[in-house]
């Protein structure tokens, strides 16, 4: 059973908002929808505001066994995302709140202000195993919220304390605000930044990303990490086929002279309610290439939106595929971005004493 469109009441204003619909969520069984009230009077029409609600987690790191991901542990400290980026791959969580993919995933925002306290629980348990935890990789822990929430700078401040490995991605500029504790973990070989960088296009990036930091604050923002000591690279991701592709070797060039000391990409992925929400976002922006960047993302994927075959939906395949791999490989050797980031250090973990601990009066 499909579920049925959400209908927008034309009074809200989109303004800012990267999502042109709000279809229900897939697993939401009743239809939603604004009704007129019977009187025959023109609404006055009115933004779409952002809403944050709060949620108490039970628990805070997630694993997964992806061989497509260099981590097996990640950290969200938000659900959904302001930044409205339209290709968000992670969109489709929202569907487990009861939410949709659309308009509910960048204004209906859920923060988790006891991340920090249940983290450091899970990470004292006697069972805990130390390995890198990933944070950033499914929403934005620098997104606007962070800067009233200030949840993933406390969550930075219980990882310094343990001295427990990071790997941050984001594309938000609060990441500066948290210099001073990312430089002092860098200089324990415990903190590693991907910046997100799509298109040099400020006003393709304003289309796309609509809540996110310009194309050159984020260029910034490499410099000022690199300039305080933390290891970054920057990330051209996702590529979109026929829209921002022709951007490669201006972004990897731009990363290089901004600081960063290696690079990444990922290709364009449009994994359930992503595919129609980007192609109606296609329609809007960018009719007259829509078709051709579709044939491009289904020439990748057998004729499909998206395939989801390990080792494959990261980059797609054929000879299209393949030609960006190419491209990249050569920009990256030619500008000295195709090394690694230094590996994290596992082995000065150790829990802090806990207030009134006997023991540590022995240490």
């Amino acid at each position: 059973m499909q579920n049925k469109p959400l209908s927008i009441n034309p009074a809200l204003r989109r303004a800012g908002r990267g999502a042109v619909s709000n279809d229900a969520g897939r697993f939401e069984a009743q239809e939603r929808a604004f009704e007129a009230d019977g009187w025959d009077i023109e609404e006055e029409s009115r933004p779409l505001r952002t809403e944050v609600s709060l949620e108490r987690p039970r628990k805070v790191i997630t694993y997964n066994r992806s061989p497509d991901l260099p981590f097996d542990r990640s950290i969200n400290p938000y659900r959904g995302c302001e930044h409205g980026c339209i290709y968000c791959f992670a969109r489709p969580t929202h569907a487990w709140l009861g939410l949709s993919a659309g308009l509910d995933f960048e204004t209906r925002l859920v923060a988790r202000p006891e991340a920090p306290l249940v983290l450091a629980k899970e990470l004292r348990k006697k069972s805990y195993q130390v390995a890198p935890i990933a944070i950033g990789t499914n929403t934005d822990p620098y997104q606007p919220i962070e800067k009233t929430h200030e949840i993933m700078r406390s969550c930075l401040q219980v990882l310094s304390e343990f001295n427990h490995p990071v790997a941050i991605v984001t594309k938000g500029c609060l990441i500066e605000h948290d210099i001073d504790i990312l430089s002092d973990m860098a200089t324990r070989g415990l903190v590693k930044v991907g910046i997100t960088v799509t298109t040099l296009d400020a006003d393709m990036s304003r289309k796309l990303e609509p809540r996110a930091p310009a194309p050159k604050r984020r260029l910034r923002m490499i410099s000022r990490l690199a300039e305080a000591g933390v290891p970054v690279r920057i990330m051209t991701s996702p590529i979109i086929p026929g829209l921002t592709c022709h951007e490669i070797e201006p972004l990897l060039t731009a990363g290089a002279k901004a600081g960063a000391q290696t690079a990444t990409w990922v290709m364009l992925r449009l994994p359930l309610e992503v595919s129609p929400l980007f192609q109606e976002w296609l329609a809007e922006h960018v009719p007259d290439r829509a078709q051709r960047i579709m044939g491009l993302v289904r020439e990748m994927h057998g004729g499909r939106d998206y395939a989801s075959d390990w080792g494959r939906r990261m980059r797609g395949q054929g000879a299209y595929a393949k030609l960006i791999a190419q491209r990249f490989r050569v920009a990256t050797a030619r500008l000295g971005l195709n090394g690694e980031l230094p590996v994290l250090r596992c082995d000065l973990f150790k829990p802090p004493p806990v207030p009134g601990d006997q023991l540590s009066l022995f240490e």
